[in-house]
C-alpha cells in the first residue's frame, strides 16, 4: 500500500509538471508569458538542442530522484527494527561498492558527451553574414554594423507613456517594459555574429528564444552567434545585474527577410516595415519627378 502511494503521487506530480510544460511551449513564443513554466519556442538550431539536453537532463533527475526514493522506502520498511530484531552485521559487499562507484561515473560520461558537443556548437561560429556589435551602457544598448558603413543607433526602453505617443502608437500592444524606441533588424536564415562590449559596468546580452547569453565586459570584446529560422521580433533583457536600471535596458531583435534587411539598412531608425514602406515612398516620388 504504502508503494502504492508513493508511486501514485510521483505520476501526478510528473503529469501536472509536464502538462504545464506543453502549455507554457504553445503560448511561450518570442517573448515570456504570465506563469510560463519552461522555455520559449526555439527559433534557432542551438536553442532546440538546450531544449533537448534540459528535457533529458530532466528525466534523468526525475528517474534517479525515484529511484533513491523507492529504495529508501524499501530499506526503511524491510529492515526496520521490529521487521529485523537481530540486524545484520554485514560491513562490506563489493559488487554494491562497484555498482555505486561505477554507475555515477557513466551517468556523468552521458551528461558530458552531448555537453561538450553543444559548448563546441555555440563557440565555434561560423562564417557570418551579417555582424552586430552591441555595447552596454548605464542602462541601454547601443548597436554597430560594421558591414555597413555609419549604421550605427542606440536603443532605449519605451515606456508605456512612450508608446501611447504619436511616434511609437503602432507598437502599443508589445510587451511592458520590453519595447525599444529602435530595434535590431538582422534577415532570417543567415549566420549572425554579435561581438559584446561594455562602456561602464558589466552588462549580459540576452535572447532566450535564440538560446545566446554573452557579457558584455568593458575592455573586452566576447563574441557568439545565432541563426534565426523564423520571421518575427524576439524580446530579450540585460541579464547581468548592472545597477539600479538594471530591468530597464531590454533587447528587441526583429528578424526579417533579406529584401526587407536591405529596404531597413537604408532607414535603420525605423521599423522593417516602415523602412520599407518609406523606401517605397521616395523611389515613388522619384519616379513622379
Amino acid at each position: 500500500m504504502l508503494f502504492k502511494k508513493a508511486y501514485v503521487s510521483a505520476a501526478a506530480l510528473l503529469v501536472a509538471l509536464f502538462s504545464g510544460l506543453g502549455s507554457a511551449w504553445a503560448a511561450g513564443e518570442f517573448k515570456a508569458e504570465p506563469k510560463q513554466l519552461g522555455f520559449m519556442e526555439p527559433a534557432t538550431e542551438i536553442m532546440r538542442d538546450l531544449v533537448w539536453f534540459h528535457d533529458g537532463l530532466l528525466w534523468m533527475c526525475i528517474i534517479i530522484t525515484i529511484f533513491v526514493m523507492l529504495l529508501m522506502l524499501y530499506i526503511m520498511v524491510r529492515f526496520r527494527a521490529r521487521a529485523n530484531p537481530n540486524p545484520s552485521r554485514t560491513t562490506h559487499n563489493t559488487l554494491l561498492e562497484v555498482a555505486w562507484t561505477t554507475l555515477p561515473i557513466l551517468i556523468l560520461i552521458v551528461i558530458a558527451v552531448p555537453s561538450f558537443k553543444l559548448l563546441y556548437k555555440q563557440d565555434v561560429i561560423p562564417e557570418a553574414d551579417v555582424t552586430v556589435k552591441a555595447i552596454g551602457n548605464q542602462w541601454y544598448w547601443s548597436y554597430e554594423y560594421p558591414d555597413y558603413d555609419d549604421l550605427s543607433f542606440d536603443a532605449v526602453m519605451l515606456t508605456e507613456e512612450d508608446k501611447s505617443s504619436g511616434d511609437y502608437k503602432d507598437r502599443s500592444g508589445t510587451p511592458r517594459l520590453l519595447e525599444t524606441d529602435t530595434r535590431i533588424v538582422v534577415p532570417v536564415n543567415k549566420v549572425i555574429r554579435v561581438q559584446t562590449t561594455a562602456t561602464d559596468v558589466i552588462h549580459a546580452w540576452t535572447i532566450p528564444a535564440f538560446g545566446v547569453k554573452v557579457d558584455a565586459v568593458p575592455g573586452r570584446l566576447n563574441e557568439i552567434w545565432f541563426k534565426a529560422e523564423k520571421e518575427g521580433v524576439f524580446y530579450g533583457q540585460c541579464s547581468e545585474l548592472c545597477g539600479i536600471r538594471h530591468g530597464f535596458m531590454p533587447i528587441v531583435v526583429e528578424v526579417v527577410s533579406q529584401e526587407v534587411f536591405d529596404a531597413w539598412t537604408k532607414n535603420p531608425t525605423e521599423t522593417a516595415a516602415k523602412a520599407v514602406e518609406t523606401n517605397i515612398q521616395v523611389a515613388d516620388a522619384t519616379k513622379a519627378h
